[in-house]
């Protein structure tokens, strides 16, 4: 087969040249007619009567080479990938994994005529009429599809009453219950496995208080109860560990008040200190604080000691995530200058501090609430656009460094129907992991926002698999190097692959 190819893109030099030659040619022939007789020849010994005989030879000698390398560089590229397939074997072995990769497509929403009165919210968010009414019906607590996006709690996901055939099955969507019976309270988290214990643990906001406004123009709210952690041995059955960073009762003045703001908390184990590591965006009800704190604490299930925020780099910092690599090395990733960058950035080698070194990337694009992982050397990112409680359209991009030069790969949304695909299922992107044993296999975390009761907001669980050749157009020239697709498929029940388990 790569012979084959090798003869084919033979061919298509030797086809490249001769066009390019001909194209010459052409000009040549229609100067021979109007030659001067006594034209002096050239000492150049090709077609001393063509004044384009030199030019000519030049464009095809660079044609040559340049059709070459890119040739080159293509069967290198094949070649290695060849290479890994044979040496990993198929990066997709299970049947069930195949199962992920199917396409489950969903009837479109019609959007039903107002019914009855609505409530004071509904009538206000009339004058919004930047909100597509698909949005509007999401937003109204009292719509008619509110089904469709809030399933009932009598459909609840409970592990520990679950029938044998919905057993280790997600359900995006619907309200998830711990091993006590209650509400899971982990969003916009992140899952940190723990090598020592073999055991995930699931970090997010504890957002069950009552949700309001400080003002008439300010955002939906809930009081600072803290960061909450649940822990598992499978990653569908989830034990409350409590609160590991508490919220400040009395204290006006500390960061972790009930009145300020604590969003995305992302924990990362220190090898070197033996430490866990807790970075968050911290912020005041206005979100002019637009900080980063940082805790630290002994145990995952802590409690964790909170060290202080600032703006790290000396930039606004809002939407957030940190990335741990394979040597070791960490970094922050942040939403910055009013949301319309993206900024990177290393820490020190405790974890406990930034580095003064930064990248912008994807400016002016107006992207949050990154989710970054690594695949076989690449660096893939998952963002949102910013649109408050409303979602809005998932964007993938890659690179091949972490500081290096991020490229975008487009939506990679499968399944469904076109509205849920542009609206990333009708969620908001805020970790992603790798599944044990599985390479290529991801689980996509989302938060579902209910803005008008944020502790009924609900968690959208959904594989993501990095495989083929994207199918995006991309942003530098010749499109090199080629990037995997990233496909995050959407299913209305699902679960992972047997054998997943395994822990390394």
């Amino acid at each position: 087969m790569s012979g084959n190819l090798g003869i084919q893109r033979l061919r298509a030099v030797s086809d490249c040249i001769r066009q390019i030659a001909a194209l010459f040619g052409d000009k040549k022939d229609q100067k021979v007619r109007v030659r001067p007789k006594n034209r002096k020849p050239t000492t150049f010994p090709c077609n001393a009567g063509s004044r384009y005989s030199f030019t000519a030879l030049v464009w095809i000698i660079l044609g040559f080479f340049l059709v070459f390398h890119l040739v080159s560089v293509t069967q290198h590229r094949e070649n290695k990938d060849s290479r890994e397939i044979q040496s990993r074997g198929s990066p997709l072995p299970h049947t069930m994994f195949r199962e992920l990769e199917v396409v489950e497509e969903m009837k479109n929403i019609n959007i039903p005529p107002p019914r009855g009165k609505r409530s004071p919210r509904a009538q206000k968010r009339k004058t919004n009429r930047w909100l597509p009414p698909i949005i509007e019906e999401f937003l109204n607590e009292d719509s008619q599809l509110r089904h469709i996006f809030f399933p009932s709690r009598k459909n609840a996901v409970d592990p520990m009453k679950m029938t044998e055939n919905d057993s280790l099955y997600y359900f995006p969507g619907r309200v998830w219950l711990d091993t006590d019976g209650n509400a899971i309270q982990a969003h916009g988290g992140c899952i940190l496995h723990d090598e020592r214990s073999g055991t995930y643990y699931w970090y997010g906001e504890y957002k069950d208080g009552v949700t309001y406004r400080a003002h008439r123009k300010a955002a939906a709210r809930v009081d600072i109860i803290g960061v909450g952690c649940y822990s598992s041995k499978d990653l569908w059955t989830w034990k409350n560990e409590g609160i590991v960073l508490a919220g400040e009762e009395t204290n006006e003045t500390h960061d972790l008040h009930k009145s300020n703001v604590l969003e995305r908390p992302k924990v990362v184990y220190n090898q070197k200190t033996g430490k866990y590591v807790m970075w968050m965006h911290i912020d005041d009800a206005n979100y002019t604080k637009a900080s980063a704190g940082v805790a630290v604490s002994d145990r995952p299930t802590g409690p964790f000691q909170y060290l202080g925020s600032k703006r790290p780099h000396e930039f606004d910092s809002r939407d957030m995530t940190v990335f741990k690599d394979d040597d070791g090395s960490a970094y922050i990733i942040y939403s910055s200058e009013n949301n319309s960058v993206l900024h990177i950035g290393p820490l020190t080698d405790d974890y406990l501090h930034v580095k003064n070194v930064v990248r912008r990337i994807l400016i002016g694009r107006h992207r949050e609430a990154p989710a970054l992982f690594k695949h076989h050397g690449t660096y893939y990112m998952i963002t949102s656009g910013c649109s408050g409680w409303a979602p809005n359209e998932a964007m993938a991009h890659a690179s091949e460094s972490v500081m290096g030069l991020w490229e975008t790969l487009g939506n990679p949304c499968v399944g469904a129907n076109k509205v849920f695909r542009q609206r990333t299922f009708f969620s908001q992107s805020t970790f992603v992991f790798p599944v044990q044993g599985h390479p290529g296999l991801f689980i996509f975390m989302a938060d579902r926002w209910n803005p008008s009761d944020l502790r009924d907001s609900r968690y959208v669980w959904l594989p993501l698999v990095v495989a083929g050749p994207s199918d995006q157009p991309l942003e530098l020239g010749f499109g090199f190097p080629l990037w995997s697709r990233v496909s995050i498929y959407w299913h209305r029940k699902w679960r992972l692959p047997n054998g997943w388990s395994t822990l390394r």
